[in-house]
């Protein structure tokens, strides 16, 4: 069984960073890796300093070779199990098999994206359905968006995504925007199409409107999405770790491990 000082489950660009530091600490880093980042849909990244318009992949590829060049080990396959061992720390299995001791473990599994459920969302993900207008709304702007509402917070939302375009449509399932909520959008010029969705109307590769139950299709160019985030914590929670109503893993008031426990 091949030991570590710290073994950092997740090579995003968070476990990165870290095992980057640890590594130029001395200590003895392994970054395990499942190899789907949550952003692997993407093209490109933006508003990150000096690195504007970057593959996603590309940033993780940098990423690796620096912390290879400080003495870190990659392993790409994903941790299947993690064990508390007293005596040696940490024990953590990979799905090929490999057993991994460790004195320490970084969890940086982050999360994953929950979509609303409507045919051809998912398939559109990252490329006409779009998440964060920062990261995506210059690319957009000026044309025909929409925005998938009925969530907590997804009239805000709308009012955030109406900075990049004056043709922005809000669709909402019948009977869930307030008054108050509706005269917002009103005023800032956002249209309001009650109803359900049945699905995205799709042609060349293109999204080209939405269709509503009715059948009447609703034409946009892009469509963004407020997710429900989902922490991928299975890993801590097998281990052991306490949980929120909403399953993020819970800490104490200074983030540190109390002795004795498992979190």
């Amino acid at each position: 069984m091949t030991r570590y000082d710290v073994a950092v489950i997740g090579g995003g660009a968070a476990g990165l960073s870290a095992a980057l530091v640890l590594a130029r600490a001395r200590r003895r880093v392994l970054v395990v890796d499942a190899g789907s980042p949550r952003n692997a849909p993407a093209t490109h990244m933006h508003g990150f300093l000096s690195r504007d318009g970057l593959p996603p992949g590309e940033l993780l590829a940098l990423g690796r070779t620096e912390v290879k060049s400080y003495g870190g080990d990659i392993l790409t396959g994903a941790a299947t199990e993690l064990v508390r061992d007293r005596r040696e720390g940490f024990r953590l299995l990979v799905a090929d098999g490999q057993r991994i001791s460790a004195r320490r473990v970084l969890v940086t599994t982050g999360l994953r994206d929950e979509l609303p459920d409507i045919p051809g969302l998912r398939e559109r993900w990252a490329r006409d359905v779009l998440h964060c207008p920062y990261c995506h709304g210059h690319e957009v702007r000026d044309r025909r968006l929409g925005v998938i509402g009925g969530s907590p917070g997804a009239v805000r939302y709308a009012q955030i995504v109406r900075q990049w375009t004056h043709d922005l449509v809000y669709f909402t399932p019948p009977d869930t925007l307030t008054s108050d909520e509706r005269a917002q959008l009103v005023a800032r010029g956002i249209g309001v199409v009650d109803g359900a969705i049945a699905q995205l109307v799709i042609d060349d590769d293109q999204l080209r409107g939405v269709q509503m139950n009715e059948g009447c299709v609703v034409p946009r160019d892009a469509l963004f999405v407020p997710p429900r985030f989902v922490p991928n914590n299975q890993l801590l929670v097998d281990l052991g770790c306490a949980i929120d109503d909403d399953d993020w893993v819970t800490t104490d008031g200074t983030d540190t491990i109390p002795e004795g426990s498992t979190t």
